[in-house]
């Protein structure tokens, strides 16, 4: 068997034909089939694709925001399309974690793929009260903390850009749950590795990267905010720079593994986190837009693999050249 330029093991056989490459990958001890997932709050709880593709194709499902108790959301306009992507401020709308372990798990459990809890909640005690009804259910591979939420019994301060209450609230919830706890991390810091070091420091499995950019869009002619909210999350491909740049310092900064997610539309795109760092990639706002995204990013990684007889696409995390 030979092997590619950078030593990974190639495809060619010794009789001219080529295998297939091997997709899996493990993210906190999580076995997926291939590293392609889908984004929290992007994909609903999966029902809402399911005559769209067959859902045991993707490595996995980052559910909605669950929350202990449900939460109506904002006030609408809600959405707003940008000219690279789009504004959100749907307010984290969902039923709660008791209507989300009686009516959607249920049917994620019919599927072969990995399904990740996306939780939150705007105090400390919320954020561990719907991990601890969450550990050891059957059917949850892991735990997606999104730390984007301000804590509102500290004056409104925002977890995920406070390294110390980021840290702090990540241990609180280490010890809450036995499942792989992975921490969402905001780009809306000045420094991603305090943060990516503050997770692993807390005991976190894994880290996923970027959640939304903080932004906000005027309709002239009214001179009014175009969000009810009058800010919101940007996402899409104008955030991937940004999300490939974070990405590559979190890898260089910590040893935890980390999927990768922003503006990911095409297997490039996917590519390009993964050889910033990310084991894994989420694909995000293209669900919107191309709903067959994402198994379109699976057949070009393997596609891409093929073309470079490279063997697994483990062989190329964190192998970008920056010399």
């Amino acid at each position: 068997m030979v092997t590619s330029g950078n030593g990974a093991e190639s495809l060619n056989m010794a009789d001219g034909r080529k295998r297939s490459p091997d997709l899996t990958v493990e993210i906190a001890g999580i076995r997926l089939k291939n590293p392609v997932l889908t984004a929290s709050g992007t994909f609903g709880y999966g029902e809402e694709f399911k005559d769209i593709f067959d859902l045991s194709r993707l490595g996995g499902i980052m559910v909605k925001g669950v929350s202990f108790r449900p939460i109506r959301g904002n006030p609408p306009p809600r959405i707003w399309e940008t000219p690279s992507g789009m504004l959100n401020a749907i307010g984290l709308e969902n039923p709660g974690v008791e209507v989300f372990l009686e009516k959607k798990l249920p049917y994620l459990r019919r599927f072969d793929t990995a399904v990740i809890v996306n939780v939150f909640g705007y105090s400390m005690e919320e954020y561990v009260a719907v991990v601890e009804r969450l550990d050891g259910v059957k059917g949850i591979a892991g735990i997606e903390v999104n730390i984007s939420c301000p804590n509102v019994k500290a004056g409104g301060i925002v977890f995920g850009t406070n390294a110390k209450a980021s840290f702090e609230l990540l241990a609180a919830l280490r010890k809450a749950t036995k499942l792989p706890l992975i921490a969402k991390l905001s780009p809306n810091v000045a420094d991603i590795t305090e943060f990516a070091r503050a997770a692993e420091d807390a005991g976190c499995d894994a880290l996923s990267l970027i959640n939304t950019l903080v932004g906000m869009a005027i309709d002239v002619r009214s001179r009014r905010p175009r969000l009810a909210n009058v800010t919101g999350g940007l996402s899409g491909p104008a955030i991937r720079p940004v999300a490939v740049r974070m990405v590559w310092q979190a890898a260089r900064a910590v040893r935890l593994p980390i999927i990768g997610m922003g503006g990911v539309g095409t297997a490039d795109d996917a590519l390009e986190l993964i050889l910033a760092g990310a084991s894994a990639v989420a694909v995000g706002t293209m669900n919107f837009v191309r709903p067959t995204a994402a198994i379109e990013i699976i057949d070009g990684i393997r596609e891409y693999l093929v073309d470079e007889g490279i063997g697994s696409v483990r062989d190329l995390v964190g192998q970008v050249r920056t010399a």
